[in-house]
Protein backbone atom coordinates (compact mmCIF):
# COMPACT_ATOMS: atom_id res chain seq x y z
CA UNK A 1 0.00 0.00 0.00
CA UNK A 2 0.90 3.70 -0.38
CA UNK A 3 1.41 4.12 3.08
CA UNK A 4 4.62 1.79 3.18
CA UNK A 5 6.09 4.69 1.26
CA UNK A 6 6.04 7.03 3.30
CA UNK A 7 4.68 5.57 6.53
CA UNK A 8 4.61 7.93 9.40
CA UNK A 9 2.46 10.75 7.26
CA UNK A 10 0.06 8.40 6.79
CA UNK A 11 -2.21 6.82 9.94
CA UNK A 12 -3.44 3.70 10.52
CA UNK A 13 -6.24 3.64 8.89
CA UNK A 14 -4.61 4.91 5.42
CA UNK A 15 -5.20 8.71 5.94
CA UNK A 16 -2.96 11.60 4.84
CA UNK A 17 -3.50 15.12 6.26
CA UNK A 18 -2.42 17.81 3.25
CA UNK A 19 -0.65 18.98 6.47
CA UNK A 20 1.30 16.08 7.36
CA UNK A 21 2.54 15.58 4.22
CA UNK A 22 3.56 19.34 3.94
CA UNK A 23 5.62 18.61 7.16
CA UNK A 24 7.36 15.51 5.76
CA UNK A 25 8.06 17.51 2.55
CA UNK A 26 5.63 16.64 0.10
CA UNK A 27 3.72 19.45 -1.43
CA UNK A 28 0.56 19.77 -3.83
CA UNK A 29 1.76 18.97 -6.93
CA UNK A 30 2.81 15.71 -5.61
CA UNK A 31 -0.51 15.43 -4.18
CA UNK A 32 -2.20 16.57 -6.88
CA UNK A 33 -0.03 13.91 -9.57
CA UNK A 34 -0.53 10.92 -6.76
CA UNK A 35 -3.98 11.65 -7.33
CA UNK A 36 -3.89 11.68 -10.91
CA UNK A 37 -1.69 8.34 -10.62
CA UNK A 38 -4.49 6.52 -8.95
CA UNK A 39 -2.72 6.36 -5.42
CA UNK A 40 -4.36 8.83 -3.27
CA UNK A 41 -8.24 9.35 -3.00
CA UNK A 42 -9.53 13.29 -2.13
CA UNK A 43 -12.04 12.70 0.44
CA UNK A 44 -12.27 16.17 1.75
CA UNK A 45 -10.11 19.50 1.91
CA UNK A 46 -7.27 19.03 2.49
CA UNK A 47 -7.49 15.06 3.45
CA UNK A 48 -6.24 12.33 1.32
CA UNK A 49 -6.84 8.30 1.67
CA UNK A 50 -5.15 5.71 0.59
CA UNK A 51 -6.50 4.46 -2.73
CA UNK A 52 -6.62 0.34 -2.29
CA UNK A 53 -8.43 1.28 1.07
CA UNK A 54 -11.09 3.58 -0.52
CA UNK A 55 -11.85 1.23 -3.00
CA UNK A 56 -12.28 -1.57 -0.72
CA UNK A 57 -14.02 0.42 1.88
CA UNK A 58 -17.91 -0.14 1.67
CA UNK A 59 -20.39 3.10 2.14
CA UNK A 60 -19.93 2.90 6.02
CA UNK A 61 -16.11 2.62 6.04
CA UNK A 62 -15.88 5.42 3.60
CA UNK A 63 -17.91 7.47 6.22
CA UNK A 64 -15.56 6.31 8.71
CA UNK A 65 -12.56 7.63 6.80
CA UNK A 66 -14.65 10.91 6.39
CA UNK A 67 -15.27 11.37 9.72
CA UNK A 68 -11.51 10.43 10.82
CA UNK A 69 -10.10 13.22 8.84
CA UNK A 70 -12.77 15.21 10.07
CA UNK A 71 -11.88 14.72 13.82
CA UNK A 72 -7.79 14.99 12.53
CA UNK A 73 -8.43 18.06 11.17
CA UNK A 74 -10.62 19.60 13.90
CA UNK A 75 -9.83 21.18 17.51
CA UNK A 76 -11.13 20.29 20.99
CA UNK A 77 -14.33 22.82 20.04
CA UNK A 78 -16.24 19.82 18.18
CA UNK A 79 -17.55 16.20 19.18
CA UNK A 80 -18.11 13.47 16.31
CA UNK A 81 -21.86 12.80 17.24
CA UNK A 82 -25.00 11.68 15.49
CA UNK A 83 -24.72 9.17 12.93
CA UNK A 84 -20.94 9.36 12.25
CA UNK A 85 -20.48 8.79 16.74
CA UNK A 86 -22.94 5.92 16.19
CA UNK A 87 -21.27 3.89 13.01
CA UNK A 88 -17.74 4.54 14.72
CA UNK A 89 -18.92 2.65 17.83
CA UNK A 90 -19.45 -0.06 15.15
CA UNK A 91 -23.97 0.67 14.92
CA UNK A 92 -25.70 -0.66 11.92
CA UNK A 93 -25.73 1.53 8.79
CA UNK A 94 -29.13 -0.04 7.10
CA UNK A 95 -31.31 2.61 6.45
CA UNK A 96 -29.10 5.63 7.58
CA UNK A 97 -28.07 8.63 5.12
CA UNK A 98 -23.84 8.67 5.34
CA UNK A 99 -22.61 11.20 2.41
CA UNK A 100 -22.66 13.40 5.58
CA UNK A 101 -20.52 13.69 8.71
CA UNK A 102 -21.48 15.10 11.84
CA UNK A 103 -20.12 17.10 14.15
CA UNK A 104 -21.60 19.31 17.59
CA UNK A 105 -20.50 22.33 18.45
CA UNK A 106 -19.37 22.27 22.00
CA UNK A 107 -19.67 26.35 22.58
CA UNK A 108 -23.41 26.18 20.83
CA UNK A 109 -22.29 27.65 17.50
CA UNK A 110 -23.58 25.44 14.41
CA UNK A 111 -26.35 24.30 12.26
CA UNK A 112 -24.58 24.72 9.11
CA UNK A 113 -23.61 22.16 6.58
CA UNK A 114 -20.53 22.57 4.83
CA UNK A 115 -17.82 20.90 2.48
CA UNK A 116 -19.78 17.39 3.20
CA UNK A 117 -20.11 18.36 7.34
CA UNK A 118 -23.21 19.36 9.25
CA UNK A 119 -22.25 21.24 12.34
CA UNK A 120 -25.02 21.07 15.21
CA UNK A 121 -24.92 23.56 17.52
CA UNK A 122 -25.87 21.85 21.10
CA UNK A 123 -25.26 21.99 24.69
CA UNK A 124 -22.93 19.37 25.93
CA UNK A 125 -22.38 18.84 29.60
CA UNK A 126 -19.37 15.99 30.72
CA UNK A 127 -21.82 13.53 30.69
CA UNK A 128 -22.69 13.42 27.32
CA UNK A 129 -19.07 13.66 25.64
CA UNK A 130 -16.37 11.05 26.09
CA UNK A 131 -12.80 10.40 24.25
CA UNK A 132 -12.49 8.06 21.38
CA UNK A 133 -9.70 7.39 19.67
CA UNK A 134 -8.35 10.49 21.38
CA UNK A 135 -11.25 12.76 20.20
CA UNK A 136 -14.14 14.13 21.53
CA UNK A 137 -17.00 12.22 20.80
CA UNK A 138 -21.23 12.00 22.28
CA UNK A 139 -22.39 9.58 24.48
CA UNK A 140 -23.50 6.48 23.08
CA UNK A 141 -27.00 7.15 24.62
CA UNK A 142 -26.76 10.43 23.06
CA UNK A 143 -25.68 9.33 19.84
CA UNK A 144 -28.35 6.68 18.97
CA UNK A 145 -31.19 9.13 19.82
CA UNK A 146 -29.86 11.70 17.43
CA UNK A 147 -29.06 8.91 15.12
CA UNK A 148 -32.27 8.29 15.03
CA UNK A 149 -34.16 11.37 14.98
CA UNK A 150 -32.34 11.85 11.57
CA UNK A 151 -33.53 8.18 10.32
CA UNK A 152 -36.42 6.72 9.19
CA UNK A 153 -38.62 4.57 12.10
CA UNK A 154 -37.53 1.74 11.15
CA UNK A 155 -33.96 2.20 11.04
CA UNK A 156 -34.38 4.34 13.87
CA UNK A 157 -35.61 1.82 15.81
CA UNK A 158 -32.75 -0.43 14.71
CA UNK A 159 -30.58 1.89 16.00
CA UNK A 160 -31.87 2.09 19.06
CA UNK A 161 -32.29 -1.86 19.38
CA UNK A 162 -28.51 -2.00 18.75
CA UNK A 163 -27.61 0.29 21.27
CA UNK A 164 -29.59 -1.47 23.91
CA UNK A 165 -28.40 -4.69 22.77
CA UNK A 166 -25.00 -3.89 23.14
CA UNK A 167 -25.80 -2.40 26.78
CA UNK A 168 -24.17 1.12 25.87
CA UNK A 169 -26.86 3.11 26.86
CA UNK A 170 -30.09 2.11 29.05
CA UNK A 171 -34.00 2.50 28.20
CA UNK A 172 -34.32 5.43 31.03
CA UNK A 173 -31.45 7.13 28.77
CA UNK A 174 -32.85 7.07 25.71
CA UNK A 175 -35.98 8.54 27.15
CA UNK A 176 -34.37 11.36 28.74
CA UNK A 177 -32.24 12.48 25.75
CA UNK A 178 -35.12 11.85 23.48
CA UNK A 179 -36.85 14.30 25.57
CA UNK A 180 -34.20 16.70 25.39
CA UNK A 181 -33.76 16.35 21.87
CA UNK A 182 -37.67 17.16 21.35
CA UNK A 183 -37.37 20.59 23.40
CA UNK A 184 -34.99 21.70 21.30
CA UNK A 185 -36.01 20.20 18.10
CA UNK A 186 -39.76 19.82 18.30
CA UNK A 187 -40.25 19.08 14.46
CA UNK A 188 -39.04 15.61 14.84
CA UNK A 189 -41.84 13.64 15.78
CA UNK A 190 -40.68 10.33 14.71
CA UNK A 191 -38.19 10.44 17.72
CA UNK A 192 -40.56 9.08 20.49
CA UNK A 193 -42.40 6.53 18.57
CA UNK A 194 -38.95 5.22 18.02
CA UNK A 195 -37.93 5.12 21.39
CA UNK A 196 -41.50 3.22 22.57
CA UNK A 197 -41.08 0.82 20.19
CA UNK A 198 -37.21 -0.42 20.56
CA UNK A 199 -36.09 -3.48 22.08
CA UNK A 200 -32.33 -4.41 23.50
CA UNK A 201 -33.45 -8.14 22.77
CA UNK A 202 -33.03 -8.21 18.94
CA UNK A 203 -29.84 -9.26 18.00
CA UNK A 204 -29.66 -8.04 14.46
CA UNK A 205 -31.18 -5.33 11.90
CA UNK A 206 -33.12 -8.72 10.36
CA UNK A 207 -34.31 -9.41 13.77
CA UNK A 208 -35.32 -5.83 14.25
CA UNK A 209 -37.34 -5.41 10.91
CA UNK A 210 -39.29 -8.78 11.41
CA UNK A 211 -40.04 -7.65 15.07
CA UNK A 212 -41.57 -4.64 13.70
CA UNK A 213 -43.15 -5.99 10.73
CA UNK A 214 -45.18 -8.64 12.87
CA UNK A 215 -45.57 -5.77 15.91
CA UNK A 216 -47.21 -3.46 12.84
CA UNK A 217 -49.19 -6.30 11.40
CA UNK A 218 -50.96 -6.93 14.82
CA UNK A 219 -49.20 -9.92 15.84
CA UNK A 220 -47.83 -10.46 18.94
CA UNK A 221 -44.36 -11.12 19.73
CA UNK A 222 -41.73 -12.23 22.22
CA UNK A 223 -38.56 -12.06 21.29
CA UNK A 224 -35.87 -14.38 22.59
CA UNK A 225 -37.96 -17.35 23.84
CA UNK A 226 -36.33 -19.94 25.21
CA UNK A 227 -37.28 -23.98 25.71
CA UNK A 228 -36.56 -25.93 28.27
CA UNK A 229 -36.40 -29.75 28.03
CA UNK A 230 -38.45 -31.57 30.74
CA UNK A 231 -35.67 -31.81 32.81
CA UNK A 232 -35.33 -28.29 32.84
CA UNK A 233 -32.21 -28.41 30.98
CA UNK A 234 -32.00 -24.95 28.41
CA UNK A 235 -32.64 -26.69 24.83
CA UNK A 236 -32.81 -23.93 22.36
CA UNK A 237 -34.12 -20.36 21.93
CA UNK A 238 -35.97 -18.86 19.09
CA UNK A 239 -35.88 -15.28 18.01
CA UNK A 240 -39.89 -15.40 18.44
CA UNK A 241 -42.64 -16.68 20.11
CA UNK A 242 -46.37 -15.66 18.44
CA UNK A 243 -48.09 -16.30 21.46
CA UNK A 244 -51.60 -15.76 20.01
CA UNK A 245 -50.74 -18.04 16.66
CA UNK A 246 -49.00 -20.30 19.18
CA UNK A 247 -46.04 -20.40 16.36
CA UNK A 248 -41.97 -19.88 17.06
CA UNK A 249 -40.18 -18.21 13.87
CA UNK A 250 -36.59 -17.41 13.30
CA UNK A 251 -35.09 -14.64 10.76
CA UNK A 252 -32.91 -16.79 8.32
CA UNK A 253 -29.86 -14.94 6.65
CA UNK A 254 -26.47 -16.12 5.94
CA UNK A 255 -24.67 -13.23 8.28
CA UNK A 256 -26.61 -15.38 11.19
CA UNK A 257 -25.59 -19.45 10.22
CA UNK A 258 -21.99 -17.76 9.95
CA UNK A 259 -22.15 -16.27 12.99
CA UNK A 260 -22.97 -20.20 14.31
CA UNK A 261 -19.48 -21.47 12.38
CA UNK A 262 -17.32 -23.24 14.45
CA UNK A 263 -13.54 -24.26 12.95
CA UNK A 264 -14.41 -26.92 9.92
CA UNK A 265 -17.63 -26.15 9.65
CA UNK A 266 -19.34 -25.05 6.19
CA UNK A 267 -22.33 -23.15 5.70
CA UNK A 268 -24.15 -26.70 4.63
CA UNK A 269 -23.25 -28.36 7.94
CA UNK A 270 -24.63 -25.79 10.49
CA UNK A 271 -27.91 -25.67 8.39
CA UNK A 272 -28.14 -29.12 8.62
CA UNK A 273 -27.74 -28.90 12.88
CA UNK A 274 -29.86 -25.78 12.50
CA UNK A 275 -32.86 -28.29 11.32
CA UNK A 276 -32.39 -30.47 13.68
CA UNK A 277 -32.45 -28.31 16.91
CA UNK A 278 -35.85 -26.74 14.65
CA UNK A 279 -37.55 -30.60 14.74
CA UNK A 280 -36.21 -30.58 18.55
CA UNK A 281 -37.79 -27.36 19.68
CA UNK A 282 -40.67 -28.32 17.47
CA UNK A 283 -41.63 -31.62 19.93
CA UNK A 284 -40.51 -30.29 22.61
CA UNK A 285 -43.52 -27.43 22.67
CA UNK A 286 -45.78 -28.64 20.53
CA UNK A 287 -45.72 -25.49 18.25
CA UNK A 288 -44.58 -24.79 14.28
CA UNK A 289 -41.03 -22.93 13.65
CA UNK A 290 -41.80 -20.31 10.50
CA UNK A 291 -38.72 -19.46 9.03
CA UNK A 292 -38.67 -15.85 7.62
CA UNK A 293 -36.15 -14.50 5.21
CA UNK A 294 -34.71 -10.64 4.07
CA UNK A 295 -36.99 -10.56 1.04
CA UNK A 296 -40.17 -10.94 3.02
CA UNK A 297 -39.51 -8.06 5.24
CA UNK A 298 -40.52 -6.05 2.05
CA UNK A 299 -43.67 -7.17 1.94
CA UNK A 300 -44.86 -7.06 5.40
CA UNK A 301 -48.95 -7.80 4.63
CA UNK A 302 -47.76 -11.00 2.50
CA UNK A 303 -45.73 -11.82 5.24
CA UNK A 304 -48.27 -11.59 8.20
CA UNK A 305 -50.87 -13.40 5.57
CA UNK A 306 -48.61 -16.75 5.42
CA UNK A 307 -47.61 -16.70 9.28
CA UNK A 308 -51.49 -16.46 10.05
CA UNK A 309 -52.40 -19.30 7.31
CA UNK A 310 -49.89 -21.62 8.58
CA UNK A 311 -51.43 -21.04 12.12
CA UNK A 312 -54.55 -21.96 10.62
CA UNK A 313 -53.74 -24.56 8.62
CA UNK A 314 -51.61 -26.36 11.90
CA UNK A 315 -55.26 -25.65 14.04
CA UNK A 316 -57.39 -27.10 11.22
CA UNK A 317 -54.99 -30.71 10.89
Amino acid sequence: MLRSMFPRPMDEWGILLRRNAVAFGYDDNWLLRAVRAGLLVRIRQGAYVDAQVWRHADPAKRHLLKARAVMQQYDDRVALSHTSAHLLRGGPDWGLRLDRVHVTNLFAHGDRTKAGIVHHRGTAGVNDITIAEEHWITTPGRAAVETAALAPLVPAVCVLDWALHEKLTTRDELEMYARAYMREWPGTVGLPQAVDLCDGRSESIGEGRLRLALVGQGIRTEPQWKVFHPSGRLAGRVDFLLPDLHEMVEFDGEIKYGRLLKPGQSIDDVIRAERAREVLLEELTGLRMVRVTWRELDDEGSLAARIRRIASQRRAA
